[in-house]
């Protein structure tokens, strides 16, 4: 689809998403809570609750009836999902411990330990070559960084040494040496070497390779063979080409998974178990398996969950509590922290989302705050753990001298997580805190740690990191009790007016508008007081309100990428193999999933999302979305359109596509611009016939319009770009 094509709807995108949808659709919605028969009123239901309503969605929903379904929604445990869990099986990673991770998946700090002789080489053979590929690698390159500063060094020198000598080579001819004169050093070392009637012949022979141009010729021979490897290999059975790799010595290995990147890795890997698979993905990069698998997931959950409340949630609490994943050892947190900490939680009590998010080794890391440390601890002051060690007997011991830089006492304090706390995950930037509290929040989540972060630990309390004596946040006195003053202003600030109040106005902004009443917020805020934080029993308040099936509220929110994307692949009914492709789209539409760097987030509203660009982005994805050019991911236009050859006639084709993908109720607007779009494109082909590419055959005057245009123009649409 040229790009020209599709330029039509940008002004059509952008003064429909700048205006409230209702304003152009003359069907007004019935805000009545009785209304539960009304199509419009299921659709939209199923566009907020949901990544997007599939073929189908709407006569189920329909028929089980809309209270049911939503009941449905908010116990998810009662929904079978066994056919997501078996697309996700092949990931295993997305249900390994930290731990497992780290161990299968080293980063650059465990493999520099194993190469200082610090930790031993894992036993494992498959596991054991990942970690040789690696420590190959960084080995060459620290022998290579050796190389160049000798390299560096000998060029000083002989520079010195010419400038020393410049006198002495004075009578020498100018054109002494001829064309070799470009290089001094190559040129000494050639003349040196030979004597006699070989001096006639000096000039005419070779140069010494360098040491690196002889590794460089070394590594292209064993390239190629490694090549000749890549293209045998497949035609063996997939057990026998695994154990072929395995065998390999490490310089074939090292040449091997670098092969792999020339995109010859889907053939080869074609038949191979899934750990087999992830083994030699992680032999070319082990972070990327890790990242790549949970970004698979999530898009996964979002297509194909028949628990899309829950997952919606689970997207939602992930941003609000948000952690950057390529922040250090993140990579290795954020799978356990999404599954072990934000899913559980999604639908239940805040305070204990909340609770589990501060102990989470993610947020601990990503906030900084597993390495605060209390001005006044004992770890600052550098005294011994107890005042006195208990020998046999119970003899009692004096403690070891303090260190000698205990007298310099280091702070430590970190406030992020503290100025976090107040301001994104509890009370808001408006929620009456100083930044005295900051401080004081600080001190109580001194010795809030992790245990071995590198080795996948948990979390840890030490007693010798928290700032001694008592607290004073927003008003009350925090007695010293260890771990307990943290729980306690946890405890307080979950169960605070001000963080009901903030945690309603953001789910309201989800599910309502960016802009939702204040009534609307004030009996949330209630629900979620009088229920302790039950985020199950403030949603339910949240969707039986009348301003949640408000005529204004329909299609008022714009889809974020995330769920542009998935709301597409639901709606076409598309068929997903590999979602690798789908997340290198959201990159493209600036929300690469788990890569919100700062503590914020990604924004829900829709200024952040609606520009040119941006929805040129949307345009073409949705063009090679249904024209099959997204890897991994196949489109039936034709199902979508009856799964009958459409009419040759736009105005029969589009409607039937409008009401499997949009639901109905689009405007006379879009409709006329997609069908003279398809007009327009249909007489161009027919008035170009010099053109090779639009030349047309005596029989195609009659074609119908492509199928899979229409479907990508109606995504791209304003009616569809809104939930």
């Amino acid at each position: 689809m040229p790009l020209g094509r599709a330029k039509f709807a940008i002004f059509l995108l952008l003064f429909s998403l700048a205006c409230p949808i209702s304003q152009v659709l003359a069907k007004k919605t019935d805000n009545s809570a009785s209304n539960a028969g009304d199509p419009r009123r299921a659709l939209h239901a199923l566009n907020r609750l949901t990544f997007g309503p599939r073929s189908g969605d709407l006569r189920q929903v329909m028929a089980m009836g809309l209270d049911r379904w939503i009941e449905m929604q908010l116990h998810p445990e009662k929904i079978d999902d066994s056919a997501l869990n078996a697309r996700l099986e092949p990931l295993r990673t997305i249900r390994m411990s930290t731990k497992e991770i780290a161990e299968d998946f080293p980063d650059p700090q465990e493999i520099n330990q194993v190469l200082n002789g610090k930790r031993a080489m894992p036993s494992d053979p498959a596991r054991r070559a990942v970690y040789q590929v690696q420590l190959a690698r960084l080995q060459d390159r620290k022998e290579r960084k050796e190389e160049a500063g000798k390299n560096v060094a000998s060029a000083t020198g002989n520079a010195n040494k010419q400038v020393e000598g410049s006198s002495m080579d004075a009578s020498a001819p100018p054109d002494a040496g001829g064309a070799a004169a470009d290089n001094p050093a190559t040129t000494n070392d050639v003349m040196n070497s030979v004597t006699g009637s070989e001096a006639m012949t000096a000039t005419a022979a070779p140069a010494k390779l360098t040491r690196e141009e002889q590794e460089q010729a070394r590594r292209r021979e064993e390239q190629l063979y490694a090549d000749l490897e890549v293209q045998q290999l497949p035609s063996l059975p997939p057990e026998q080409r695994f154990k072929k790799v395995l065998s390999m010595p490490v310089e074939q290995q090292v040449l091997f998974a670098d092969a792999l990147r020339g995109g010859k890795g889907h053939e080869f890997l074609e038949g191979l178990s899934p750990k087999q698979k992830e083994t030699l993905l992680a032999m070319n990069n082990p972070a990327i398996v890790v990242m790549s698998e949970l970004m698979q997931a999530k898009l996964l959950r979002a297509i194909y969950s028949q628990r899309q409340l829950e997952e919606v949630m689970t997207d939602f609490w992930f941003n609000h509590f948000n952690v950057f994943m390529e922040k250090g050892l993140d990579r290795l947190l954020v799978t356990t922290y999404e599954r072990d900490v934000i899913r559980p939680h999604a639908l239940g009590k805040f305070e204990d989302l909340l609770v589990a998010t501060a102990k989470s080794p993610a947020m601990l890391f990503y906030l900084d705050n597993f390495m605060s440390v209390g001005p006044n601890s004992a770890q600052a002051l550098g005294l011994p753990p107890r005042p006195y060690a208990r020998g046999p007997y119970g003899r009692r011991y004096p403690p070891p001298r303090p260190r000698q830089n205990a007298g310099r006492r280091p702070t430590g304090l970190n406030e992020n997580y503290g100025r976090e706390l107040l301001e994104l995950h509890t009370l808001s930037v408006n929620g009456g805190y100083s930044q005295r509290d900051v401080t004081e929040v600080a001190k109580v989540f001194t010795g809030w740690t992790i245990d071995k972060p590198a080795e996948g630990g948990g979390f840890k309390f030490d007693p010798r990191m928290p700032e001694p004596g008592p607290k004073f946040v927003l008003g009350h006195r925090i007695k010293p009790k260890g771990e307990g003053e943290g729980l306690e202003v946890l405890h307080r600030l979950a169960t605070s007016p001000q963080t009901a109040h903030f945690i309603s106005l953001k789910l309201a902004q989800r599910f309502v508008s960016d802009d939702p009443s204040p009534a609307l917020v004030d009996r949330m805020t209630k629900t979620f007081l009088k229920k302790k934080g039950d985020i199950r029993e403030v949603l339910n308040t949240l969707f039986h309100c009348p301003e949640f099936w408000d005529d204004g509220a329909y299609r008022a929110k714009v889809k974020t990428p995330l769920e542009f994307i998935a709301s597409a692949v639901r709606a076409t009914g598309a068929e997903v193999d590999d979602a690798q492709p789908l997340a290198q789209q959201l990159n493209r539409m600036g929300m690469p999933l788990y890569g919100a760097q700062p503590p914020t987030g990604y924004s829900m509203k829709a200024e952040t999302w609606v520009s040119s660009s941006s929805l040129l982005n949307r345009m073409n994805f949705a063009l090679a979305l249904t024209g099959g050019k997204i890897k991994g991911v196949k489109v039936d236009s034709a199902a979508l359109a009856g799964g009958t050859p459409p009419s040759p006639d736009a105005t029969t084709t589009l409607p039937t596509l409008e009401a499997s993908l949009i639901g109905g109720g689009v405007s006379k607007q879009t409709h006329d611009s997609i069908a003279a779009q398809l007009e327009g494109a249909k007489n161009g082909m027919q008035q170009k016939p010099d053109n090779k590419a639009g030349t047309r055959k005596p029989d195609d005057a009659a074609r119908p319009p492509d199928v899979s245009t229409i479907v990508g123009l109606l995504l791209g649409s304003p009616e569809f770009q809104r939930r």
